[in-house]
């Protein structure tokens, strides 16, 4: 289906805004795994990976679907924005400072359960970072709710710029893990001074505490809180798996080999975000249709992103691996030629379309499905494939996720299968992306060189060979010719143009 927009707005630029924003600071962002993997052996590598997946599992499960829940409810009252606001940045404060009490009393205990005594002394600290992190987290998602899209875009670029800058820059003069998580602390601890100062800006006396409305939030945001609670312990079961039964420097191997490629989040996240505001708005304005021409659109347009990423990524895995993160974690390569697949399943935005539709509970209920899939399949695949049985489970249960995500949607918006999906579009492209990486073979076989300029060659000949494809096979649609030829035509203008003038 064509790209359209929806009542003379468009259904993906404020997405592309956003992307844009966060796509910028990427680069920085991955400078983190990069920098600190060099100055890190295995062992202490493995501990900071540890000592974060710590920090990941519990944000998401004391978010309390507070900051989420902003994103139903900014859009429906906008007059009432700083309230929400006000109720959800208290409520993440309250939540914060439970989990720093629970992980210091706990410290001990959590680093005997994860095998390696040294987390004991740094679980202090990432409760700190994970307190100030949650009550910061409202900003981006404020400005998204109120179509402040340029802000949040900026915001998401300077904020993931300092954090490179905090996380890098002092472990290239005094690295160690202490001196990192004082770092981090601080960092966190400045971007939530820069959000609440923002907030009170932006809302005014309007940015204050509503216990009549906070009732109405919890009751919204406390179901979607278990739904998180499970779909967090689903995600991350496959990397505690590993941490139970193999020492720090394996799992190192195995959290560089499910290496999260930082711009599929900061793509992901914005598409949904945006699409989640929009289908809200034309749901309530009864045009149901608009919401599902939203949705498809959004769909397409990840997919011609994301199919060919997962293709090169795949076949140029050995490549990335040590360029990264040096030759001493090669058998991190298969791990993530397997575990990038998962990056094509992110087309589907389905999660976001079910909260739309307030479908907590059956989110709920899928994430049970998936943990106990999990559950009873790990440790038979970690036996039968080693390290890569985890990833197998993982990317099963999410697709058998998708599927049944998608069987509600054709219910609850009663639509046939044929509907569901842009179909065609997303064969042609998964198509054109597998052919495209027929030259990466071709440039492996042919050149020999350090892997940093065979990786550039691969690099290269898959998106000349992908790019002619899309084109020449119309994939690209009228519309978004137009759009591109004037992003290059001005690009070019801006680069001719004297050094006065710009």
């Amino acid at each position: 289906m064509p790209a359209k927009a929806v009542n003379g707005e468009s259904t993906f630029r404020p997405a592309v805004l956003l992307m844009v924003g966060r796509a910028f600071a990427s680069a920085a962002t991955l400078l983190i795994p990069v920098t600190l993997v060099r100055v890190f052996d295995q062992t202490e590598y493995g501990t900071y990976k540890q000592l974060f997946l710590v920090f990941a599992t519990l944000y998401s499960i004391a978010l309390v679907g507070l900051s989420d829940s902003l994103y139903y409810f900014v859009p429906r009252d906008p007059p009432k924005g700083g309230r929400y606001l006000a109720n959800a940045v208290a409520g993440l404060l309250l939540a914060g400072l439970a989990c720093l009490a629970g992980l210091y009393a706990t410290r001990h205990l959590v680093a005997g359960w994860m095998k390696n005594p040294v987390l004991s002394d740094h679980l202090g600290s990432i409760g700190l970072f994970l307190l100030f992190t949650l009550a910061a987290t409202v900003l981006e998602i404020s400005l998204i709710a109120r179509k402040r899209y340029s802000w949040a875009s900026s915001a998401y670029v300077v904020s993931d710029l300092a954090r490179a800058a905090f996380f890098v820059l002092p472990m290239l003069l005094w690295p160690g893990l202490r001196t990192l998580m004082l770092w981090a602390v601080a960092f966190s601890a400045l971007r939530l001074l820069v959000a609440l100062l923002l907030l009170k800006r932006e809302f005014g006396a309007e940015f204050r505490l509503d216990a009549g409305l906070l009732r109405t939030q919890l009751a919204y945001a406390m179901p979607f809180a278990l739904y998180v609670l499970v779909e967090i312990l689903q995600s991350t079961f496959h990397q505690y798996a590993v941490s139970w039964s193999f020492d720090a420097a394996t799992f190192a191997i195995y959290s560089v080999g499910c290496f999260q490629v930082p711009f599929v989040d900061f793509l992901a996240t914005p598409a949904s975000s945006v699409m989640m505001v929009r289908m809200t708005e034309e749901m309530r304005e009864g045009r149901p249709a608009e919401a599902l021409n939203i949705w498809l659109d959004i769909t397409r347009k990840l997919a011609l992103l994301f199919f060919p990423v997962v293709a090169l990524l795949m076949a140029s895995s050995r490549e990335i691996i040590t360029v990264l993160f040096t030759p001493a974690y090669a058998a991190s390569a298969p791990i993530f030629a397997l575990w990038v697949t998962g990056i094509a399943l992110s087309v589907l935005q389905t999660d976001g379309v079910m909260r739309v539709h307030a479908q907590i509970r059956f989110l709920f209920l899928v994430n049970l499905v998936r943990l106990a899939l999990i559950v009873a399949l790990i440790q038979p695949l970690m036996a039968a494939f080693g390290l890569l049985g985890p990833v197998l489970v993982t990317l099963l249960a999410i697709a058998v996720a998708k599927a049944l995500h998608l069987l509600r949607m054709k219910r609850i918006m009663k639509l046939c299968v044929g509907e569901l999906l842009p179909w065609g579009s997303l064969g042609a492209i998964l198509g054109v992306s597998a052919v495209g990486a027929v030259p990466v073979l071709a440039v492996r076989a042919a050149l020999a060189g350090p892997p940093v300029v065979v990786l550039l060659a691969e690099s290269a000949a898959y998106g000349l060979t992908y790019f002619a494809l899309v084109f020449a096979t119309g994939l690209i649609n009228p519309d978004e010719r137009a759009t591109i030829g004037r992003w290059l035509r001005l690009t070019n203008a801006r680069r001719l143009a004297p050094s006065g003038t710009r």
